[in-house]
């Protein structure tokens, strides 16, 4: 007996690419379809339909023209995936005489015909799937339960297979979900490992429901898709991804550089620590604004901190109501209860949701709004962010004054290079080995070493020398040289940037932007009504460090104070903590004689080369001044601070005569359709 089950229909797919373990592997589209319809009560089977599928890129793989005899002329005549799905439903609807009580379930051998090629390729293809692919039985697991003492599945015919089983119970098919469910997760949870992924690739404006598309066939856990946000709250193209169960979760690493629109994704393991630090959440306010299901929620940016619930809801206007009004909108806020510009807000459907969409960079009071769409998970890792735990931790005893004294000397000269691209495990002697000669013109106590907020290498350091020639020295001779298969940026900079970035500043393209630490919006209002303290350090970690190099670090708040999370978005360790630094004296490094460098020793044999061709090579400089008794070594392709090399040059001349002769002759001719402006250096 069956039970209330009295068909089966067995369907099998052939793609253009691989086959077997691999089916759906290379994402190639169905080429080939085949069902048969098998009479469970009566233990017969019908006829065996073949339908080819033209697929939209006309190209067949040998493996694929061996197995299947499918050709390319075959192709051009056949239908396209709709119609031929469309005649499949029609066929077994006729054959079984639908409607008459008759039931029936799709049947294949094993899992990847359903999941990892019919349900991903209707979803590349915007196609609809009928009914009955949303629940099937993988006629391996059957086999398994029927006889579970078999050999290995691979080791049996598929005809001798299903021809054991036609008396099975045929009972608890698997499930395909129709939807991807929203939902909340607890810190407290327990997540297993083998059920997590971490997809990496996404489009910046990727939502839940584009990950579950991409991942479709394969059962998503309420509420486990995550998108992951960056240190500034904004989405940095990667998602946690949790699973139902391990199998799914290693079908979805199969899908591993499988594309979403143009753009391939790539798909690794994770755990679940890593799932429960981006979705796990402990606030009752979250869950509650989250206990709403089958809502949309989009996410606002850049609200003037003034504004109201009524304020926002008016924004949004008649066309686009919110779900429960007020109650609909949450507000992020800092620990001592300042709004950050950032709300969440419910929609009741997926028209609400365009409608508010089309609102994006429209103006709240004076202020221009972001709008996305959001997700649960992301509702909750924005409020850990903000309003989770202090951003210093108070140090613990034993605890030991530290002397508040500069940490470098203000100074604009360019006394300083910046190295920015360091392999994270790079050592003091690692950059002294890059520095090469210039290790000699490191003043003492000169190499710093930029910490994150975890405490660990941020890939920068900062070089203080002893002269400006010999930093810019280094910064034209060793910029973009390898360090353990890693080019390095050398740039030339001074003590006062070189401060500012150690404090948590930002030297990019647009110059200096301030530490936050000196933006009074993100200390708490009331922290200037604490009186100054003496700065603290706890006594393990001072030992990793000498006094004279501590910087003036800002007092520590008292306990019942906290820095907003938001300035964790931002802030540098070494704002407070100064990263350890080293020299050559203390490393035992330098050989005993030093090496002699390429720098003129006498001032006015440099001419400096301005407005080359970014193209422009030695070979072209040597033969501008031919004549000048210059040699490729006497020619310095620069660069200035943050731009490629190639748009100056310096060349050494033999003496100051022939330096001028030189400049004479040559200044404002021409090196291809450019004229070079020459100057003594």
């Amino acid at each position: 007996m069956t039970g209330s089950l009295d068909y089966l229909v067995v369907l099998f797919g052939a793609t253009a690419g691989t086959r077997g373990t691999e089916l759906g592997l290379d994402e190639k589209e169905l080429v080939l379809l085949l069902w048969q319809v098998v009479d469970l009560v009566n233990e017969k089977a019908g006829e065996v339909h073949r339908v080819l599928v033209k697929p939209n890129n006309l190209e067949l793989t040998e493996q694929c023209v061996e197995h299947t005899g499918v050709t390319l002329e075959n192709l051009t005549t056949a239908k396209p995936l709709d119609q031929v799905l469309q005649q499949l439903d029609r066929s077994v609807s006729n054959e079984l005489n639908i409607g008459l009580g008759t039931s029936f379930c799709l049947c294949t051998d094993g899992q990847l015909h359903i999941r990892q090629v019919f349900h991903p390729e209707v979803s590349r293809k915007n196609v609809s799937l009928p009914e009955c692919f949303y629940s099937f039985f993988d006629l391996q697991k059957e086999f398994k339960k029927c006889c579970p003492d078999a050999p290995d599945l691979h080791e049996i015919d598929l005809k001798v297979m299903s021809d054991r089983i036609l008396s099975h119970r045929f009972i608890d098919p698997e499930r395909v979900n129709y939807k991807f469910e929203t939902g909340t997760c607890s810190k407290m949870e327990i997540i297993d490992d083998n059920t997590v992924v971490r997809a990496r690739g996404l489009p910046w404006q990727s939502s839940d429901e584009d990950i579950a598309r991409f991942f479709r066939g394969l059962n998503i856990a309420k509420g486990g898709a995550a998108l992951c946000l960056n240190s500034q709250g904004r989405r940095n193209g990667e998602a946690l991804v949790r699973f139902v169960n391990s199998e799914h979760r290693d079908l979805a690493l199969q899908r591993h550089k499988h594309h979403m629109g143009n753009r391939y994704i790539e798909v690794y393991k994770a755990t679940g620590e890593d799932f429960l630090k981006i979705a796990g959440g402990t606030s009752n306010e979250v869950a509650q604004f989250l206990s709403k299901e089958n809502q949309v929620i989009i996410r606002m940016r850049g609200l003037p901190f003034v504004a109201t619930a009524e304020e926002v809801a008016m924004f949004f206007g008649s066309s686009c109501p919110l779900t429960g009004g007020k109650e609909g909108i949450l507000f992020v806020k800092y620990p001592d209860g300042r709004p950050t510009g950032d709300a969440f807000v419910l929609f009741a459907c997926e028209e609400y949701a365009q409608n508010a969409l089309k609102k994006h960079k429209d103006l709240l009071g004076k202020r221009y709004i972001e709008l996305f769409r959001s997700t649960a998970a992301e509702v909750q890792q924005v409020l850990n962010r903000y309003s989770s735990t202090p951003l210093i931790p108070i140090p613990p005893a034993p605890i030991i004054p530290v002397l508040p004294q500069p940490f470098v000397h203000s100074t604009s000269m360019r006394d300083c290079i910046r190295l920015r691209g360091l392999p994270y495990a790079a050592t003091i002697e690692d950059i002294l080995e890059f520095l090469g000669d210039f290790t000699y013109d490191i003043r003492p106590q000169g190499v710093h070493m930029v910490l994150n907020l975890q405490g660990r290498p941020s890939g920068d350091a900062f070089i203080q020398m002893k002269s400006s020639d010999r930093a810019f020295m280094a910064a034209q001779r060793c910029h973009k040289r390898t360090m353990k298969d890693r080019y390095v940026e050398v740039f030339q900079c001074s003590a006062d940037e070189m401060n500012f970035v150690l404090m948590g500043g930002i030297l990019n393209r647009n110059g200096l932007s301030p530490p936050p630490c000196k933006l009074p919006c993100l200390s708490p209002s009331t922290y200037a009504a604490y009186p100054t303290q003496a700065a603290v350090i706890a006594a393990e970690a001072a030992t990793l460090y000498q006094q004279p190099v501590f910087i003036s670090p800002r007092p520590l708040q008292p306990s019942t104070a906290f820095y907003p999370a938001a300035a964790q978005f931002y802030m540098n360790y070494s704002a407070y903590y100064p990263s350890p630094p080293g020299s050559p004296t203390n490393l035992g490094y330098l050989p005993a004689t030093a090496a002699t460098t390429t720098i003129p020793t006498h001032s006015g044999t440099i001419v400096r080369m301005q407005g080359l061709a970014h193209n422009t090579g030695v070979k072209e400089i040597l033969n501008f001044f031919q004549g000048y008794q210059i040699s490729p070594e006497s020619v310095l392709m620069t660069s200035n601070l943050y731009g490629p090399s190639g748009s100056n040059a310096l060349v050494t001349f033999p003496s100051l005569e022939v330096a001028k002769q030189a400049l004479l002759d040559k200044n404002r001719q021409h090196i291809g359709s450019r004229y070079m402006d020459l100057y003594l250096s």
